[in-house]
């Protein structure tokens, strides 16, 4: 109930936010804005927080993969606010509810973050195991460093330093960017100056610094001051050392971050105290401890209540030593069980996986007697195997000459369907397929169009250039033909030099169309490759079953009387069937042409 009523009251406050706004960002605009949020959630907190308040007024904008992307850095702001349960649960929502790979990786690798932070190592080190098993599915050098650095971390956190630097090193070798290398770096630095065989040079600090300066990461920058501060004080420098992490105290205290806060001035007071500076001392250890509850159970506490003791022996005031000494103890106590609670989960974890590898081996040796077995019944089902591979053939066979005698049934089929020069319908074929749509357009009330044309002066191309050029010319109309014709029209070759289009769902005004463009296209045909140069033209009737009713003989009919008209009229032209009446004065001028001309027409 405690999360649906802040999921509530968080949607009711967008709701409001987007009213005062008055219009909602694109989601180009969000992209931009989740862009910066990346960039700045580690550099500079204010601005990140900005921007995120504009990002959860803009959420029910964002596209799913948008919206996820604001719900993890809604998780990483309540982290970084020390609120790590709240953070966890949106992790964990945003774990099972998002389906991509990289967004699961990152939740999982923040609720690593937030487990360490909370001091919750065991849960921590368990996640991380997860974390860890996501690696190879991200698909970024990007997130695979992100993941990388936070095992490096938590391992720093819990005294696995070795380890910790063989994860800060595996980003660093990776050709990393210069953000991820400057958190890296951070880890690795500090790690190594905790492994007592070696000890980080100065040069590469100061190095380091100025790298994650250049990247605005004050933070990760101070952390590697305090190492840096560690390395001077270890060759005699403690002067430097303190100068070194006062001239940086304002930038430390910009990035709010209570850790990086109370180690430094932590480590001030310890060092000024060594100096005999004993009021500035008391200071940096009296701040030190206005951040106590943010940093229980740490080694800056420890710090800051021993100064504080010691400060008060010297001033020789019993009572106080005496009450600071008991804070001191209480400390020193708190933050040795948290170390050991560190070395703890992390035997734990180790035991865990320990168990978890020889559960894995119990089951390969399992596997491979399973293996083995499979291998016993494979050579025993072997003549079983071959009895089935000899019926398989006789199968094939039977199949492969079932399949000789299909192929032959079509090739007759299309042989008795298909025109042999050209390639399309032949007059028989025409006509069944043109009567099937036809009868299937009265069903269906759907208009239907008839094209019939026919070659101008074909006669004289075979009698001028010979039949090879007159059968070429026949193709090349028929291939022409076929541009125009859609898969459920039907084109024929009704003999000689006539074809016929019948189309499906066409009215007369569009079928009139189709043919003027066939025609067009008929008298564009380029005939050099011929080894002669001639025209081909076609006249063309056209009617519809509007005109005509959907009866193939009488659109044929209908169509060859404007065929004939438009040969009256001059040929290379379309006529359309509109009326009885004009179909009757069509065939009346036919018939009123002189013999010689109307035998010439007829047969052209």
């Amino acid at each position: 109930m405690m999360v649906i009523r802040i999921v509530a009251v968080r949607l009711c406050w967008m709701l409001a936010a987007l009213l005062a706004a008055g219009s909602a960002y694109a989601s180009d605009d969000i992209q931009v804005l989740i862009d910066k949020a990346e960039q700045t959630k580690s550099a500079d907190h204010q601005q990140f927080q900005r921007l995120l308040e504009k990002l959860n007024v803009s959420l029910e904008q964002a596209t799913p993969s948008q919206q996820d992307s604001i719900r993890y850095l809604n998780a990483y702001a309540l982290v970084f606010q020390g609120k790590h349960e709240q953070a966890i649960r949106v992790a964990n929502d945003l774990l099972i509810t998002s389906s991509n790979p990289d967004v699961q990786f990152r939740a999982s690798a923040l609720i690593v973050n937030a487990h360490a932070i909370n001091r919750k190592f065991t849960d921590g080190l368990r996640q991380l195991e997860r974390t860890l098993k996501l690696l190879g599915s991200v698909s970024s050098k990007e997130l695979r460093h992100q993941g990388l650095g936070v095992a490096a971390t938590i391992n720093s956190q819990i005294g696995q330093y070795e380890e910790a630097l063989q994860f800060a090193d595996k980003i660093l070798v990776d050709d990393p960017d210069a953000r991820t290398e400057c958190l890296a770096r951070q880890v690795y630095l500090d790690a190594q100056q905790n492994v007592s065989k070696t000890e980080p040079r100065e040069e590469a600090i100061e190095k380091s610094i100025a790298q994650c300066l250049g990247q605005g990461e004050l933070a990760a920058a101070n952390f590697m001051r305090i190492t840096l501060a560690r390395a001077l004080v270890l060759r005699g420098a403690r002067e430097d050392a303190i100068k070194l992490l006062e001239s940086h105290l304002k930038e430390v205290e910009r990035t709010r971050y209570p850790r990086l806060i109370a180690d430094v001035k932590a480590t001030l007071a310890e060092l000024l105290l060594e100096k005999g500076n004993i009021s500035m001392a008391e200071r940096y250890a009296l701040d030190t401890l206005m951040h106590s509850k943010s940093i229980q159970s740490s080694l800056p506490l420890v710090k800051a209540y021993r100064a504080i003791y010691e400060i008060a022996e010297r001033r020789g005031s019993p009572e106080l030593a005496l009450a600071a000494y008991k804070n001191y103890a209480d400390a020193d106590k708190a933050y040795l069980d948290e170390v050991k609670t560190r070395e703890l989960a992390y035997q734990i974890v180790r035991q865990e996986t320990l168990q978890k590898t020889q559960q894995i081996d119990l089951l390969d040796q399992q596997n491979q007697v399973l293996q083995l077995q499979r291998k016993v019944d494979q050579q025993a089902a072997q003549n079983n195997r071959l009895i089935v591979m000899l019926l398989i053939v006789l199968v094939a066979s039977i199949g492969y000459w079932a399949f000789k005698i299909k192929r032959v049934q079509l090739s007759l089929k299309k042989m008795a369907e298909t025109d042999a020069l050209t390639g399309i319908c032949n007059r028989h074929h025409f006509t069944i397929r043109a009567e099937r749509a036809l009868a299937e357009c009265a069903r269906n009330g759907e208009q239907a169009a008839l094209i019939m044309y026919d070659l101008d002066h074909f006669k004289n191309i075979n009698d001028r250039f010979g039949h090879g050029t007159g059968d070429w010319a026949l193709k090349e109309v028929a291939e022409a033909s076929k541009g125009f014709c859609r898969r459920i029209d039907v084109l024929g070759r009704l003999g000689g030099e006539e074809f016929a289009i019948l189309m499906y769902g066409c009215d007369l005004r569009a079928a009139a169309r189709v043919a003027e463009d066939c025609r067009v296209r008929l008298a564009q045909i380029d005939t050099r490759e011929t080894g002669h140069v001639f025209a081909i033209t076609g006249s063309f009737g056209v009617t519809s079953s509007v005109q005509s009713g959907y009866s193939l003989a009488r659109l044929l009919s209908h169509a060859d009387r404007q065929l004939y008209r438009a040969k009256h009229l001059g040929r290379n032209r379309v006529c359309v069937y509109e009326n009885e009446s004009e179909a009757v004065r069509a065939a009346s001028n036919v018939l009123e042409l002189p013999q010689r001309e109307r035998s010439e027409h007829l047969g052209a």
